[in-house]
């Protein structure tokens, strides 16, 4: 059983929906992960980091669901800024069950085991104290809280962690979540959100004992990236 990661697949099997303002690499896209699924066993794990579907709400995600569904593996996601589809986790699971979705689970205020290690995470933020006023902050307020709850929650495991939103980007730092992670003493944490030419100014490297990886699909040719755990 391997662990991967990618963030961003930005399906749209329900609508049209073009992704080419990010580059050429976005055509026939759900191909192209149809491909780069094609490594992974049915008894390993993929987190996807957010922005799975462009759908507008769980009916519009239906065929995009199933496309997920039908890939290899099993499936971990979490929200992203345009998973305008999600409502409530219970909401997504029952809508999984009265449709045949049984390879896709929902990282939400929880962990999953994956042997010595538990998978955490949640959507995370950018906030600028001096740009974001008070709608932004109580959104990065309750996203550092689903983080920590995530974390608690797998107790004395060794703690990998997945966000949609980048805690490093170019000059900006969440020194809230940076903090977190060194709290927890977190190993990995991978995130999504950038694309194109945004990609080459992402952060990937270390900061103290954390490795952090940028896994958008663009970034990592729509082929999940396969994690060293």
């Amino acid at each position: 059983m391997a662990l991967y990661a990618i963030g961003d697949t930005h399906l749209s099997l329900s609508k049209d929906k073009p992704m080419d303002i990010f580059g050429d690499k976005w055509a026939g896209h759900d191909e192209k992960l149809r491909r780069g699924f094609s490594a992974l066993g049915d008894d390993d794990i993929c987190v996807i980091c957010g922005d799975l579907s462009w759908g507008m709400g769980l009916e519009e995600t239906k065929k995009d669901f199933l496309f997920i569904n039908s890939l290899p593996g099993k499936k971990i996601i979490l929200k992203g800024n345009h998973d305008y589809w999600w409502s409530t986790a219970a909401k997504a699971k029952r809508f999984f069950a009265e449709n045949g979705i049984d390879t896709i689970d929902i990282l939400h205020n929880n962990f999953f085991e994956y042997g010595e290690y538990a998978i955490c995470g949640t959507r995370g933020w950018f906030y600028e104290e001096e740009k974001g006023g008070e709608h932004d902050k109580k959104i990065m307020l309750r996203e550092l809280m689903r983080l920590e709850a995530s974390l608690k929650a797998a107790g004395d495991r060794k703690k990998l962690v997945f966000l949609h939103y980048p805690p490093i980007f170019m000059k900006y730092e969440c020194s809230e979540i940076l903090q977190i992670l060194k709290n927890y003493e977190v190993r990995l944490c991978c995130y999504g959100h950038i694309h194109g030419k945004g990609c080459f100014q992402s952060f990937n490297g270390w900061r103290g004992m954390t490795e952090f990886k940028l896994v958008s699909a663009d970034f990592v040719d729509f082929t999940p990236v396969k994690l060293p755990f």
